[in-house]
């Protein structure tokens, strides 16, 4: 009677535990919620004309739509591309995406861009301690 007490207490101690632990996943944004997020932050950066929003917002959701399709033939060959293979595709996106955004702010607010808001927006991961 006692050792099944005990295993059900360390049982529930257990799953306690692993529940309690934060979501390891990371769902990636979808193009629309990445051009929503870049549409937020520039409008109420710049309160930028809604025409030229629009227009960008087109344009955004192309790119980020390609970006993504080319991330999935990247990895759909069963082994995961080396790091500059994706780093200079990474590049090639992010350049387009900062052209694209150029073409409606001034250099004074592509610089705030760059140095500010754009760093705000990449997904932060978690601070937990211990050994990872």
């Amino acid at each position: 009677m006692k050792k099944m007490f005990l295993l059900m207490l360390v049982s529930m101690t257990l799953a306690i535990v692993v529940n309690a632990q934060p979501g390891g996943g990371f769902q990636r944004q979808t193009p629309e919620e990445r051009v929503a997020a870049i549409h937020a932050k520039l409008d109420s950066a710049f309160k930028t004309e809604a025409s030229k929003l629009a227009t960008l917002d087109t344009a955004l959701t192309v790119l980020f739509k390609k970006q993504d399709e080319k991330m999935r033939e990247m990895f759909s060959g069963g082994e995961r591309p080396d790091r500059e293979t994706m780093m200079a595709e990474r590049k090639k996106y992010t350049d387009a995406r900062d052209e694209m955004i150029k073409t409606m702010l001034t250099e004074e607010q592509f610089a705030i861009w760059k140095e500010k808001i754009e760093p705000s927006m990449r997904p932060q991961r978690p601070q937990g301690g211990g050994n990872r």
